[in-house]
């Protein structure tokens, strides 16, 4: 049985979909779903993950697909990919995402993405969150691929929640993928 998002896709590349997860082996198996998914539909699978879930998934993926299949998946170290000009700043983490998925977007290979976006603490300035996530927007318009933004649910302050609802069209719950109503889109706001 297809997921919805896998039925959504068909239709439509654009989509931008929030996950906010409770627990790990919840959160691994759904990771782990959005890749099959992926590597069925003969799509490239971009994963920005920390290196522990990563260490965790390689040995599934291995039980589970050729080495060809395996080609299509690529792990991102998260700690890199968001921290990569030494904090949390929205228009590196862009230049960053931007150089990856260029040879996907130069040789026209149809890709998505999935990125856990996790911090420190919530320290952070949430409001670097949003803007990020508006970027992130706008280059799922523009580049006409999926990309899932994972955060953990138990680390979302209310406000947090509030804000990426307003960022995200989609959001999945574990067995269901929902538009959301608070959505604002980046184009509307240009």
């Amino acid at each position: 049985m297809r997921s919805k998002m896998n039925q959504l896709l068909e239709t439509q590349r654009n989509v931008h979909v929030l996950y906010a997860f409770d627990g790990a082996e919840t959160y691994a198996q759904q990771l782990l779903n959005y890749i099959d998914e992926g590597i069925h539909a003969g799509e490239y699978i971009l994963v920005v993950e920390n290196e522990r879930m990563t260490r965790e998934l390689k040995p599934h993926l291995e039980e589970r697909y050729t080495e060809k299949q395996l080609k299509l998946v690529q792990f991102v170290n998260s700690l890199h990919f968001y921290w990569s000009s030494g904090s949390y700043h929205p228009p590196a983490i862009h230049e960053y995402f931007t150089k990856t998925v260029a040879p996907y977007i130069e040789n026209e290979l149809s890709f998505r993405s999935w990125a856990h976006v996790e911090w420190e603490s919530v320290k952070e300035p949430l409001f670097l969150i949003e803007d990020f996530e508006k970027i992130a927007d706008r280059a799922v318009d523009e580049y006409q691929f999926p990309l899932v933004c994972a955060y953990e649910k138990k680390k979302m302050p209310l406000h947090l929640t509030e804000s990426l609802m307003k960022t995200h069209p989609y959001v999945l719950l574990e067995d269901e993928l929902i538009a959301s109503p608070q959505y604002q889109s980046v184009s509307n706001q240009a």
